[in-house]
């Protein structure tokens, strides 16, 4: 038995994808993935932004991008900036959207930056910035659920994902020896495959 592509295991849905964005519309989707999060869960913004409310690419096509941008050394995150850009407008929609990404809350780090020192010793401070960490982790989370909820019927996905999880959690397995292993295997099983003729 041949194994399922990732096309058989998407769920089934009636979504329209909207018209390609244009250049302006990379801007400003990035930026607003970027402002959209406060204290990490980048992906999981940018999947509600991206698939959910702009309907820019489907779910698997997401999931695609977002393992292609993880296997690239980098933060995932501008990795999948570019892969978005380039997607649609190539390298022009590259760099919109890597500006996008980055220009706005580089300079409100940096002012923010400025702030933070002067008042981060305030205990209220603190404790509102534990607040934001908590919320950026319950994304994270939720975009996790999303990932089972399409792959919950293949049991070699769920195996490999138990796997990796147990390598890094707990045997503590450097990322790039775990990438290179898992990899090609994963890439290997999932590849497609030509039905072999029948019999007569």
């Amino acid at each position: 038995m041949s194994p399922p592509t990732l096309a058989s295991l998407a769920p089934s849905s009636d979504v329209t994808l909207a018209p390609a964005p244009g250049l302006r519309e990379l801007f400003i989707g990035m930026l607003q993935v970027a402002l959209s999060s406060f204290g990490g869960g980048l992906s999981a913004w940018s999947q509600r932004i991206v698939v959910e409310q702009r309907r820019w690419m489907t779910n698997e096509d997401f999931l695609t991008g977002l393992t292609v941008a993880r296997l690239f050394p980098g933060p995932n995150q501008i990795n999948m900036a570019v892969y978005i850009g380039a997607s649609f407008r190539g390298l022009p929609g590259a760099v919109l959207a890597l500006a996008g990404m980055l220009l706005v809350p580089f300079s409100l780090l940096m002012l923010l930056g400025l702030v933070y020192f002067q008042v981060h010793r305030i205990p209220e401070v603190d404790r509102v910035l534990a607040g934001v960490v908590a919320a950026a982790a319950g994304m994270a989370l939720s975009m996790g659920f999303k990932i089972l909820d399409t792959y919950w019927r293949d049991p070699v996905a769920l195996g490999l994902a138990a796997v990796i999880f147990v390598a890094m959690a707990v045997l503590h397995v450097r990322l790039i020896p775990l990438v290179l292993v898992a990899a090609p295997l994963a890439m290997a099983w999932y590849w497609p495959r030509t039905p072999r003729p029948g019999p007569g």
